[in-house]
């Protein structure tokens, strides 16, 4: 497709304009969906929707998801469209955010932040500590960056063992346990799938040294929950830092909220505020892709489901 792509942004919600105008910055007109060769879609909070929109579309052949996670659009997904996520796009935030919380932990702010008096000295360097990170994605690949001056000896877990540029060792998913057992920092950043539901319980956390921290920003779903509430309540690890939560908000009175080694962001690894311009930048690079026949960035694999 040479001639400037019709491309439909729906739902209106608070990113409509950064989108529009991401749309028109790679070479597409805005149009409307009942001409549109594609769909980006703008409101995270209603994905019930999407299949009602795309049926006034017949022309659609590509689908832009502005998550990196797309759980709630799983089951609307057809092998009718292209579709895309924003696999890797928030990964320098996200992977930011996983050092301040694994310093956090280790050198004990996580602690000494619910301090009302002086108290005595705890905490562990970063600094060549053993660092496991279960996900192989964009979060990993710059949160391997980013540990590189702290010189961190790097363990990742993926569903194959291929070896992973920047890791001391690489392990499949099956063999996590042995990834486990030596970590100073486990970093969960892996997709929510039916293998990785549940994927941190008691064997996991068993598996850990009693000063390991678990840093969770992929999804809450990932952790057993009384499985960690036991382990935190018996001192068997340090700590967790939990980005992510389930369920999600987390409710008022939870035990997660008064566990003096937990430490709980409500979602924040990326931020409207750090996220938008990304996105932008990643829709209109797409656009620019759809229009010259290119591959897009971010393609959807609808039976892996991510």
């Amino acid at each position: 497709m040479s001639s400037a792509p019709r491309v439909a942004v729906l739902p209106k919600s608070g990113r409509f304009e950064s989108l529009e105008a991401a749309v028109v910055d790679g070479g597409g007109v805005v149009a409307s969906i009942e001409e549109a060769d594609a769909l980006v879609w703008a409101d995270p909070a209603c994905p019930e929707d999407l299949p009602g929109i795309l049926a006034r579309g017949p022309s659609v052949r590509w689908v832009g998801l502005p998550f990196a996670g797309i759980e709630p659009y799983l089951g609307y997904l057809t092998d009718e469209h292209v579709w895309t996520a924003a696999k890797g796009v928030y990964a320098v935030p996200v992977a930011e955010h996983v050092v301040a919380c694994a310093l956090a932990g280790l050198r004990g702010l996580v602690h000494y932040g619910r301090q009302r008096e002086w108290s005595g000295p705890q905490g562990r360097n970063l600094v060549g500590a053993n660092v496991t990170i279960l996900g192989a994605g964009g979060i990993t690949d710059e949160l391997v960056r980013l540990l590189e001056p702290f010189e961190c000896r790097i363990t990742v877990v993926r569903r194959q063992a291929d070896a992973y540029p920047g890791a001391a060792r690489t392990l499949s998913l099956t063999d996590r346990l042995d990834g486990l057992a030596d970590a100073d920092v486990v970093v969960l950043a892996l997709a929510l799938t039916p293998e990785t539901n549940g994927v941190i319980g008691a064997a996991e956390l068993a598996a850990m040294p009693k000063h390991t921290w678990l840093i969770n920003v992929a999804r809450g779903g990932h952790v057993q929950v009384d499985a960690l509430l036991a382990a935190l309540a018996a001192d068997d690890i340090g700590g967790a830092v939990l980005d992510v939560t389930d369920p999600e908000p987390l409710p008022d009175g939870h035990p997660l909220w008064t566990q003096p080694n937990v430490m709980i962001t409500p979602h924040v690894g990326n931020t409207p505020e750090m996220g938008i311009p990304l996105l932008a930048a990643h829709i209109a690079g797409n656009v620019s892709r759809f229009r010259i026949g290119d591959d897009l960035s971010g393609v959807v694999d609808t039976k892996a489901g991510y």
